[in-house]
């Protein structure tokens, strides 16, 4: 969906909301009664392979908005989340993603009200009174409450809704979302959103994108932001907390809005300078990647106990006990705001394609900022690399966050500019995210890219670099 209608989706949802869901005539058209042969059910799942039960099928959702009250003393949430979609099949009934404890008190589609059940781990099944026909947009708005649960995987650490000392954070890479909202949680239905947080007074609450009015009314507090660019799931944020906020321009002038945790913010002038490194490093990815893709950028630096950096979209999440300002992490989840946040992966299998372009940002600023050439980065990969099993475009769903798509997909990248030349690399590396700007890419996607630009067939490369486990001969 294009800017302009996206644009109009987010004037109707407001329109909507702002009428209460109750005057159905200015809503969008529920499809007239049909016969039930004519509807059929969306699909469980996106199909993901490593994924099968994340997102869902029939529909593609183009805003949502989440209005949602925290309580720091209970941990619970009280919430409506509204989503504006466009059925893609005669539907006759659909899923969202939404699990945990959390007990839904309305639901409404159109608003009228429809019937739901939840199975499984995570799918909340949507009967409309009546079908749903394709191409027709409709509202869905969830009412429910309770304490959200944090998933603690395995293999893939802390995501969604999870409790800090002063507050919460929610993080949702790779399947968070669902934990806190009702989500078509996969990466291939980007969606605008505007978040509307409602707090005690004293908090301070962070989200993507800009933010709106701040409104107090007695002992609350509510913050508003908005995205106004398509977001996966998966790098949608809210930080509530105690937070030192601070706000400048980089050279281009675009917004810039970071925030230390004040339990760690303890050295004077801190704020400034992760407030103009963010900055210097922004306007220096942007010479070498093209336009910043989205409308502000910024950062959070919290002690959250997550033990990880996120590149939430527009404002990456940094956790961390001291407020030290590291250029080299910095690169690395800005670098993401083109690779991974702009450009998202069709599936995860594909996740080199953020984390490589990420790690390779590292790379770049290590030889802008400190002298050490790229040249030597790859060497000391290759030479340090013990384990070379694996495919890097296909890693595994346990293996999505291992060294085999950071350290690899960027050793791929520099075999990559040694097999192309420096000009054509630097042209795919600025061409590539603006091509695919605000779309879902695939590795087949990359190499045909590639390929048209530099008209050759590199197809043995990538067979040996992504496709084919063994270390590779230089």
């Amino acid at each position: 969906m294009g800017r302009a209608a996206r644009r109009r989706g987010y004037l109707l949802i407001s329109c909507a909301l702002a009428l209460g869901l109750v005057a159905t005539t200015n809503l969008p058209a529920q499809a007239a009664p049909g016969r039930a042969s004519q509807f059929s059910p969306g699909a469980s799942g996106a199909g993901d392979p490593y994924f099968p039960d994340m997102g869902n099928g029939g529909y593609d959702v183009s805003h949502y908005d989440i209005r949602l009250a925290f309580n720091p003393k209970t941990k619970a949430i009280n919430a409506t989340t509204t989503i504006l979609a466009k059925a893609t099949q005669n539907l006759s009934r659909f899923d969202l993603d939404f699990q945990g404890p959390l007990k839904i008190s309305k639901l409404s589609v159109n608003g009228r009200a429809a019937s739901f059940t939840r199975s499984g781990a995570q799918e909340l099944v949507i009967t409309p009174p009546h079908g749903l026909w394709r191409g027709s947009t409709f509202l869905v708005s969830v009412t429910y409450a309770g304490v959200p649960q944090k998933i603690d995987d395995p293999a893939l650490g802390l995501s969604g809704w999870v409790a800090t000392k002063d507050g919460a954070v929610a993080l949702n890479q790779p399947i968070g979302a669902a934990t806190y909202y009702p989500v078509n949680d996969t990466t291939n239905d980007k969606a605008t959103y505007s978040q509307t947080i409602t707090v005690p007074t004293g908090l301070t609450v962070l989200a993507n994108g800009e933010p709106g009015p701040t409104t107090k009314h007695g002992d609350q507090t509510t913050f508003r932001w908005h995205m106004n660019k398509p977001l996966a799931s998966e790098l949608a944020m809210i930080a509530i907390g105690n937070y030192n906020l601070t706000r400048g321009v980089t050279a281009d002038g675009l917004p810039n809005i970071t925030a230390i945790g004040k339990s760690i913010d303890i050295k004077a002038g801190q704020g400034k300078v992760f407030n103009k490194t963010t900055a210097q490093i922004v306007q220096w990815e942007s010479s070498l990647y093209g336009r910043y893709p989205f409308d502000s950028t910024g950062g959070i630096l919290a002690d959250l106990g997550v033990h990880y950096a996120l590149e939430s979209q527009s404002r990456p999440v940094y956790d961390q006990r001291t407020s030290k300002v590291d250029g080299d992490l910095l690169a690395h989840e800005l670098g993401h705001q083109w690779f991974g946040d702009s450009l998202t992966p069709v599936h995860w299998s594909d996740i080199w394609l953020n984390e490589g372009f990420a790690t390779y940002s590292e790379w770049l600023y290590q030889e802008k900022f400190n002298g050490i050439p790229v040249k030597q980065s790859f060497a000391e990969a290759y030479a340090d690399e013990k384990d070379w099993t694996g495919k890097v475009a296909d890693p595994g769903r346990d293996q999505i966050f291992d060294d085999l798509v950071y350290s690899r997909g960027a050793m791929t990248l520099q075999a990559l500019r040694m097999k192309i030349g420096d000009r054509a690399f630097f042209q795919v590396l600025k061409q590539w995210p603006t091509t695919y700007r605000h779309g879902n890419v695939s590795t087949q996607t990359f190499i045909r890219f590639v390929e048209r630009l530099t008209h050759r067939d590199l197809g043995a490369f990538f067979q040996t670099w992504v496709y084919q486990p063994g270390k590779p001969t230089l």
